[in-house]
């Protein structure tokens, strides 16, 4: 897609969340595309981003990327990093963009590929509380969030409404404190709590909380597991629209939210 100076929008590539429903691909698994004026930013790359990105239609073209955003390393998030870096860079004939990622998605057993690395500006390591800047985007993270790997929600300094996406995460009770967007994305991929579930992703019930501590103008519901699949997100969202007197609604894949309509 050609960069629009006049446009504000973000595009759920793939609203899959978890091992079953990727794996299964009953919801493509390609991340979120955020387009501001000048600069278009790829947010978890998941499996698929690549494929997903080029039939879009109008077709999303990766060569158009400014830079690409990790929240953090699990194969659901960054399963298409690599392949999405070459695209953008063109092959690496093009010495471009900006990856924006975790210290441990680079070092240790790193998902970002060594070799890829040199075909990019440059690459900016995320850490609790911390700004960024590109081009025309700019964003921030909070405290790290309570997940088996190092993991981070977003607040975006947009125009003309605040963007926050809370990624995977256990709930914990400042969580809904660190998220004061006005359009609220929020990743649930259980339907129910599982007591002490070592795989830490917020439920319905965990939702619902958020949206009344946070107050929200716009609830998105996105990366949905089995267990909220066989629920229908759909009327899971309306559910916790009459339930909390909130805007909620459940993303599909390929929805386009034009943040000047939120």
């Amino acid at each position: 897609m050609k960069k629009d100076g006049n446009s504000a929008f973000i595009k759920f590539i793939g609203t899959a969340g978890a091992r079953f429903v990727v794996m299964k691909q009953l919801r493509s698994s390609g991340g979120v595309w955020m387009s501001v004026g000048h600069t278009n930013l790829l947010i978890d790359p998941g499996p698929g981003a690549l494929v997903r990105c080029l039939h879009s239609k109008p077709k999303l073209d990766p060569s158009t990327l400014d830079g690409i955003l990790l929240t953090h390393r699990h194969l659901d998030h960054s399963g298409d990093v690599n392949v999405m870096i070459e695209a953008m860079t063109e092959g690496g004939f093009k010495k471009k963009g900006v990856l924006f990622a975790p210290e441990d998605a680079l070092e240790g057993d790193p998902v970002v590929l060594r070799y890829l690395r040199g075909y990019l500006s440059r690459i900016e390591i995320l850490k609790a509380n911390s700004g960024y800047q590109i081009g025309d985007i700019s964003f921030s993270t909070a405290r790290k969030h309570q997940h088996r790997v190092e993991t981070y929600g977003l607040n975006f300094d947009l125009s003309p409404r605040p963007l926050s996406f809370i990624t995977d995460t256990r709930f914990f009770p400042e969580l809904p404190h660190l998220y004061k967007g006005e359009a609220l994305v929020i990743h649930v991929a259980r339907y129910n709590p599982i007591g002490e579930d070592p795989i830490d992703h917020l439920s319905v019930a965990d939702v619902k909380t958020i949206i009344e501590e946070a107050k929200p103008r716009l609830t998105v519901l996105t990366h949905f597991g089995m267990t909220m699949m066989k629920a229908k997100p759909w009327e899971v969202a309306q559910r916790l629209e009459q339930e909390t007197g909130r805007k909620v609604i459940a993303a599909s894949d390929g929805l386009k939210l034009n943040l000047e309509e939120v």
